[in-house]
């Protein structure tokens, strides 16, 4: 179980999702200019393989995460952190999918023939569907993962070794994710700026399992 939970502390620490996510995606796709965001993605190719890879490892290591956690909390409820874990591993799945259209993008927008087969107005209108399916594919995949952050903030409330105190804001964590995961169908003009800060829990919960990760006692 410590070294369950000292895995699962550093996949989440050595995670390079938020710099593609935060860094490299809005420098290079702009929202309603998909001329310009093709332009971007053509003249800085290597920095969108960059946030492409980032994506990619993201997701391979939200399976390990998936795997120490069930480890983590298996003495609690085997057969519910199990369900836990499917539903990271199914979240992974989705988003791996999902980041196969940036790779069709990449490769898109790397090969001359594209252009002069497509022309421009019809490259840029595969480019901005393929971009938009990777948002929304992934948008769905993160609702998943705010049930999975559920069932292991529950699981943590009961694990007794464990401060529930840390379940409890992990479950307000994946509430947030499942509410803005439900945006564009139920609530497009609704305004959830403000649910970034239900998302800070995550690593709240990184820097205990790194800190006090290797002090947890195995329970009877």
């Amino acid at each position: 179980m410590r070294q369950a939970a000292l895995v699962v502390g550093f996949a989440y620490l050595l995670n390079p999702v938020s710099y593609a996510e935060f860094t490299i995606y809005p420098k290079l796709v702009v929202m309603g200019n998909i001329g310009q965001t093709v332009a971007n993605i053509s003249t800085h190719h290597g920095f969108f393989l960059t946030a492409l890879f980032c994506y990619l490892i993201n997701f391979i290591e939200d399976i390990v995460t998936a795997w120490g956690l069930y480890n983590l909390l298996a003495p609690v409820n085997r057969a519910l952190a199990l369900l836990a874990a499917w539903f990271q591993i199914v979240y992974a799945g989705i988003a791996l999918f999902a980041t196969f259209h940036l790779a069709t993008v990449y490769r898109m927008l790397t090969t001359p023939e594209y252009a002069k087969l497509f022309g421009t107005q019809q490259l840029e209108a595969q480019v901005d569907l393929l971009l938009h399916s990777f948002r929304y594919e992934y948008a769905l995949a993160l609702g998943i993962f705010g049930i999975h952050l559920v069932l292991v903030g529950y699981l943590i409330v009961r694990s007794g070794y464990i401060p529930w105190w840390l379940g409890c804001l992990l479950i307000i964590d994946g509430a947030g994710w499942i509410i803005n995961c439900l945006q564009p169908y139920l609530y497009p003009d609704t305004n959830l700026g403000f649910l970034f800060v239900t998302f800070l829990p995550e690593l709240v919960f990184m820097l205990w399992l790194l800190i006090w990760g290797w002090r947890i006692r195995e329970p009877a």
